[in-house]
């Protein structure tokens, strides 16, 4: 009688979970991967989403047809609930429960308001498609009422948006919405015009893009000035209502408030009772395993790892697969070291035609640094029809500044904010 197979079980189907699964699939290991979404989200790109510049299944793509000839792979629609690391199994929202020789949690982060958990109906962050299709309603809403607006200063709010955290996602975000709203839709609208909407981008540091190098993060703020971002770097944000935002000694009146400033990783590490950071991840050995549980993993946003610089790596799509890798091949008995991570580079978009890379000692930012960004986003999709689709669609509204996903979906827009005097504008 032949010697049963080892039972991997991988929590998360993002960056990690997916490159692990890919490493295992085929090999003499029963895996099975848990997720609550039924598709794998490339997550870098759904800023684009909500500036309609991209449609949800461009960036999607449903897990089990990417793993449709891996006979050995399980896709398994839940969420875990809690581990039992002793009894070497973990607890399921819906199907009960489900055992493992090996456990891999990369199960990824959520957004963090910083103990303001309220701000979150006010200004929503992005981590999902829902969450996507969610800020594309409100930009766009805002927008078509404001066509009709006549009072000035509601008007003025529905054309005010306002993105907060200046990280990659903030600015990637801030620079599309001023794009779409000065460049992409003006021409379609008959009383809004390329200087009638107000970006402003809010950022508590002394810089936006603090993990790149200072000429950088100065290229990227000119970027954004020159596309008419308003940028406030040192200014905290103290309050945010329905409406309205108040940074520093600022009250900003605007319909549209995205949240970029913070995340929280999953409760894995309270899963486990294991130590973690203040953003909830999970201290790990070299080797990506869990303290004291010699066959649990943590990757990707779950886990904190250090680099060789002694800083904690980045939560970025590069860094998550090949850990996800790396768990893999210490699975079947292929490595032994420690993680290294391998970068090739920091990256961030400016609008259409600007980014900034950062490759160490080398340097780069304009426009040929807008291609190699692009031509890496586009390889980095999974499936060739999302490589193709994506390409084609990029190369169309550099040409044409039209944005073809630009249609209002979900539930009616709250009723407008009225304003009644003028200093609350």
């Amino acid at each position: 009688m032949s010697e049963r197979a080892p039972r991997v079980v991988i929590v998360g189907a993002g960056f990690g979970g997916l490159g692990a699964a890919k490493r295992l699939a085929g090999e003499r290991v029963d895996v099975t991967l848990v997720d609550r979404r039924n598709h794998h989200l490339f997550q870098p790109l759904l800023y684009q989403v909500a500036t309609a510049a991209l449609s949800p299944a461009d960036i999607a793509a449903p897990i089990r047809s990417i793993f449709a000839d891996a006979k050995n792979v399980r896709v398994l629609l839940d969420e875990v609930t809690g581990i039992d690391a002793a009894g070497s199994r973990i607890m399921l929202g819906r199907t009960g429960s489900l055992d493992f020789d090996w456990l891999i949690l990369a199960t990824g982060a959520r957004h963090s308001y910083f103990g303001h958990d309220h701000w979150a109906a006010h200004a929503p962050g992005l981590k999902s498609i829902d969450d996507a299709i969610d800020i594309r309603r409100r930009v766009l809403l805002a927008l078509e009422l404001a066509e009709t607006e006549t009072n000035i200063w509601r008007r003025r709010q529905l054309l005010t948006f306002v993105v907060i955290g200046g990280g990659p996602t903030g600015v990637e975000m801030a620079g599309a919405i001023a794009e779409l709203a000065r460049r992409s839709v003006s021409r379609d609208f008959r009383s809004i015009t390329p200087h009638c909407s107000r970006v402003v981008l809010i950022e508590a540091g002394k810089q936006v893009l603090p993990a790149f190098p200072p000429r950088l993060s100065a290229a990227a703020q000119q970027a954004l000035s020159d596309l008419g971002v308003e940028v406030l770097v040192d200014t905290p944000v103290s309050e945010i209502v329905d409406g309205q935002v108040i940074a520093g000694k600022e009250r900003i009146a605007a319909a549209t408030v995205v949240w970029a400033a913070g995340v929280q990783a999953s409760p894995a590490a309270q899963w486990l009772g294991a130590e973690h950071d203040k953003q909830g991840r999970i201290f790990v050995e070299r080797d990506l395993r869990v303290p004291h549980h010699e066959r649990i993993f943590a990757i990707g946003d779950t886990a904190n790892v250090p680099g060789i610089d002694g800083k904690v790596l980045p939560a970025i799509a590069p860094v998550a697969k090949q850990q996800g890798r790396c768990v893999a091949d210490q699975i079947l008995g292929r490595c032994s070291t420690p993680f290294t991570y391998r970068s090739f580079g920091n990256l961030a978009t400016i609008g259409r035609s600007k980014a900034v890379i950062d490759w160490g000692r080398h340097q780069q930012s304009g426009f040929m640094a807008w291609l190699i960004w692009s031509f890496a986003h586009i390889w980095f999709l999974v499936g060739f029809r999302s490589r193709i689709v994506v390409g084609i669609q990029w190369f169309w509204s550099y040409l044409t500044y039209q944005r073809s996903a630009r249609l209002i979906t979900g539930q009616d827009a709250k009723p407008p904010i009225q304003i009644s005097s003028r200093e609350a504008a």
